[in-house]
């Protein structure tokens, strides 16, 4: 592309996966020096006290503010589809405070990913899953803001509710008829997690898709880093490097996806195997993506 990739596409970086060693404000200035960045994605920082300094530098960098409640859910292991309905509703709270949080720190929304199942309550599952998003959208919609939700992997690794795409797909869609303030959000990352393309599921998921990410995944069995750890692009025995990314942002151009009036935000999501440095594997990053956006027709 002759064009500048930042055109058409607000490039993020997610800030707890590419500094996980490094101070939250030290990352967070890092990321908003660098003006190769037009969006971050944050999670709290702990205390009013931070989460006051962090506005502060948030409003000065000009970055588009985005907010992932994942953590929230996967740290204390908590379920917006639990059974039972104390477990859902502790899930529910703690993504209605998240919403207060991301508003504080200047988001438009947050994005969170459904939690664990079992065959034999699959569709109950369903339906507590979206109570608990109804809830949440409802909500958001006071504040004038938006709610995601990120497809994982079904039986690799997250093992959550929602995907594969074609699941996803019919719980969008019944979101979509009671709220318009709800999305998904697709991560290249998971694509080989769930068996399927980068053609496959954007299609699928073609009308209900608000954001992107990007990045690795090994899903060799007995390989080092298997699973959902997002290891950096090109990572022996993992899954996507620059083809794929290249494929996928082929893929985004079809559909219809690049967008300079309203670009959407693609995130690099990828984080450190034990002994790799942060800025390397953020350079890393980089290159692949200017590479690949390089290769990419006009």
């Amino acid at each position: 592309m002759k064009d500048p990739i930042q055109k058409y596409f607000q490039v993020g970086t997610i800030q707890w996966m590419s500094f996980p060693n490094r101070a939250p404000m030290e990352s967070l200035k890092a990321i908003a020096r660098d003006d190769f960045f037009g969006a971050i994605e944050l999670k709290g920082y702990g205390s009013p006290e931070a989460n006051a300094e962090a506005k502060a530098i948030l409003e000065q960098s000009h970055l588009k503010v985005c907010y992932g409640a994942q953590p929230r859910l996967l740290g204390p292991k908590l379920n917006p589809n639990a059974i039972d309905e104390n477990e859902r509703l502790k899930a529910e709270a703690t993504l209605l405070e998240a919403v207060d949080e991301a508003e504080y720190l200047g988001a438009k929304g947050i994005a969170f990913l459904a939690g664990k199942w079992e065959e034999a309550t699959k569709a109950e599952a369903y339906q507590q899953l979206l109570k608990t998003t109804r809830k949440v959208c409802d909500y958001a919609a006071t504040k004038g803001m938006n709610v995601e939700l990120e497809v994982f992997d079904y039986d690799m690794d997250k093992a959550a509710l929602i995907g594969p795409a074609p699941y996803a797909a019919q719980f969008a869609a019944d979101m979509r008829t009671t709220h318009s303030n709800f999305g998904l959000l697709v991560d290249l990352s998971h694509f080989p997690t769930t068996y399927e393309t980068s053609k496959f599921v954007i299609r699928t998921l073609r009308p209900y898709i608000t954001h992107f990410h990007f990045g690795n995944a090994v899903v060799k069995p007995g390989c080092d880093g298997y699973g959902d750890l997002h290891p950096r692009m090109g990572y022996p025995n993992s899954a996507n490097d620059t083809p794929e990314l290249l494929d996928f942002l082929r893929v985004l151009k079809q559909e219809g996806f690049f967008n300079a009036e309203e670009p959407y935000v693609l995130s690099m999501e990828v984080t450190l195997r034990p002994g790799e440095d942060e800025d390397i594997v953020l350079a890393n990053t980089k290159r692949v993506l200017k590479r690949a956006w390089a290769l990419l027709e006009d």
